[in-house]
């Protein structure tokens, strides 16, 4: 039996399409689910004697149970950009593994394909917010302007969609957003022709409409903190949004705190683009947090370490001036 595992955004997403454009496994039980559902290796209790491909979910995470499906005889491809931890030394364990911030799944995927598919690794860091190495493959691949710019909308798209507190909040489960992908090889054939890309563009448009209404907090400290009510179009919209504020003023740290339904508070921070470092181990010192370097956030920050959190993140990152440019 063949599983492959992905992270429900645009990274994972197109990762999983040019492995398997490359090395199709028609029969793959595709495992998903919203962007911050990462431990997705604990749905594969009891399967053994597997193929599992594992594409843009933090190792560390799930090293657990990576342990246990590697016992229970599983041969595990790990593909991904996030801090790992000590990668276990096993036969059955084949890891691709970068956490350079300028790196996502989809580049390193492109990497091992010799850039085959490359045009979907484009699309891909795009959506992750790396459009300078989505920029840089794309005149390698000798894209003109025009292309990288639909190739940019396609990855924001894909990633807006992962974005919700449950599938409820989605505009199509990741599963299925990625079948609907897998149908062509060429990106720009699926932006001309797909009705479910039309179909996201203009849920984006009507929640960023929305979203860019609302303004910065005004808090002690020169990075930005947003805050978002606790309403669908607000949590489909936040990743897509952090990374707009955070290319808007690329020397300032951002924070996006948005409402559970709980009580409690799920934030997005983005570190400086200028100097991507410190939005994990900011948000590792809170309940529920985790990421990578550049980007990271908490899932259930209780209500009351509110200020305390935004005290921390004004105090975790260099005053702008202190930025080398």
């Amino acid at each position: 039996m063949d599983y492959d595992i992905f992270n429900g955004d645009a990274d994972g997403i197109c990762a999983l399409h040019q492995l398997r454009l490359a090395e199709p496994r028609p029969d793959a039980e595709l495992v998903t689910g919203v962007k911050r559902d990462i431990k997705l290796l604990s749905r594969l209790e009891g399967v053994s004697s597997s193929r599992l491909t594992v594409f843009d979910i933090s190792m560390q995470s799930n090293l657990p149970h990576l342990e246990n499906l590697l016992a229970a005889d599983n041969s595990i491809t790990y593909i991904d950009h996030h801090f790992s931890g000590d990668i276990p030394e096993n036969d059955n364990l084949t890891s691709h593994i970068d956490p350079n911030p300028a790196v996502c799944t989809s580049l390193i995927v492109s990497k091992l394909l010799e850039h085959r598919y490359g045009l979907w690794a484009v699309a891909g860091a795009y959506g992750d917010n790396l459009h300078d190495s989505a920029s840089q493959l794309g005149h390698q691949l000798e894209l003109d302007n025009e292309q990288l710019d639909q190739l940019r909308r396609l990855g924001e798209l894909l990633n807006y969609n992962g974005y919700g507190a449950d599938l409820d909040d989605l505009h199509f489960h990741p599963a299925d957003l990625y079948r609907s992908v897998h149908s062509f090889t060429s990106p720009f054939d699926f932006i001309d022709t797909s009705q479910d890309l039309a179909k996201l563009s203009r849920g984006y448009d009507n929640d960023m409409e929305r979203a860019m209404a609302v303004t910065s907090l005004d808090t002690q400290g020169p990075h930005r903190v947003y805050r978002f009510p606790n309403e669908s179009w607000a949590r489909r919209v936040a990743g897509v949004y952090s990374n707009l504020r955070a290319r808007e003023k690329q020397s300032l740290a951002h924070a996006l705190i948005g409402e559970n339904s709980d009580g409690s508070l799920r934030i997005s921070v983005r570190a400086p683009l200028n100097d991507r470092k410190n939005a994990d181990t900011l948000c590792l010192e809170f309940p529920s947090g985790g990421g990578r370097a550049a980007a990271a956030g908490i899932n259930n920050l209780p209500l009351e370490m509110e200020g305390q959190f935004i005290n921390r993140f004004q105090e975790s990152f260099p005053n702008p001036t202190d930025i080398e440019p």
